[in-house]
């Protein structure tokens, strides 16, 4: 039996959601078709207005599954009330390991619109080794950028290293700030307080890719002559027809987790 989505919200990644959805076989209506779909898939981030969600939840029939990415408490709590079961495909590690491209692709552009310099023979200080720090160090690398890398971990630090990278703990932040006029922040935790951004050169940039509130004082970088620009959301920014395919192939596989088939 043909099963019917919900797609709600009209952005650039949600639209292309839609048409990758229609690609794999589901009829696709708006937030008006909410009391026919059998799954409803809600932005990300999901933080929106939750009496605006709340009232196209409460029109899903028995039984609607909706899937949403980094799903706010009320809007959680929007859905318990109307019961309708609530997911969150931001948390799926596949989704997290796939948006670091984009989310790499589009500090690049940053880096190159917000500095008078190429990446290339550029000193880069990247805070952070995860899944973005590692995608956006590879890049940087790669058009011929030197890249230090700042990592509580040692492991991490060592993989920076044989990535062809420096790299430092966050204990030494102090001493190298002062060499870098771009640093680009990854670690979602106050690491780039007043102390630390003192040490950066008058007019350096930094890119906070960090989810909300970020890693950096904004206010103590603004009074300092610093440029930090917390850059959130940049697949959706950046490349949204690929986060809206992405998005799409998670929650497709997590229906197909649910009813037990395995994913081509």
């Amino acid at each position: 039996m043909e099963k019917i989505f919900c797609v709600v919200g009209r952005d650039a990644r949600q639209l292309a959601a839609a048409q990758a959805l229609r690609r794999e076989g589901y009829t696709v209506l708006g937030a008006e078709g909410a009391g026919r779909a059998d799954y409803i898939l809600l932005p990300m981030p999901l933080e929106a207005e939750a009496a605006d969600l709340a009232r196209i939840l409460r029109a899903a029939k028995p039984g609607t599954l909706a899937l949403g990415g980094r799903v706010s408490e009320p809007v959680r709590q929007a859905a318990g009330a109307a019961g309708v079961e609530l997911v969150d495909y931001f948390l799926r590690p596949e989704l997290a390991c796939l948006n670091a491209v984009p989310t790499a692709e589009g500090c690049l552009a940053l880096l190159m619109q917000l500095r008078s310099r190429t990446i290339w023979e550029s000193d880069f200080l990247i805070l952070g080794y995860g899944r973005i720090g590692r995608a956006v160090a590879r890049r940087l690398t790669l058009l011929g950028g030197r890249v230090t890398v700042a990592a509580r971990s040692a492991e991490q630090r060592a993989c920076a290293r044989a990535a062809g990278c420096h790299g430092v703990p966050l204990t030494a932040l102090k001493r190298v700030l002062p060499n870098f006029d771009a640093v680009v922040n990854t670690i979602p935790a106050p690491v780039l307080g007043r102390p630390q951004l003192e040490c950066l050169p008058r007019g350096a940039l930094i890119v906070d890719l960090a989810s909300r509130p970020g890693g950096t004082d904004f206010a103590a970088a603004r009074a300092l002559d610093l440029h930090a620009e917390h850059a959130l959301s940049l697949p959706a920014r950046c490349a949204p027809e690929t986060a809206g395919e992405l998005v799409a192939h998670t929650v497709v596989t997590i229906l197909q987790e649910r009813e037990g088939r395995t994913t081509p």
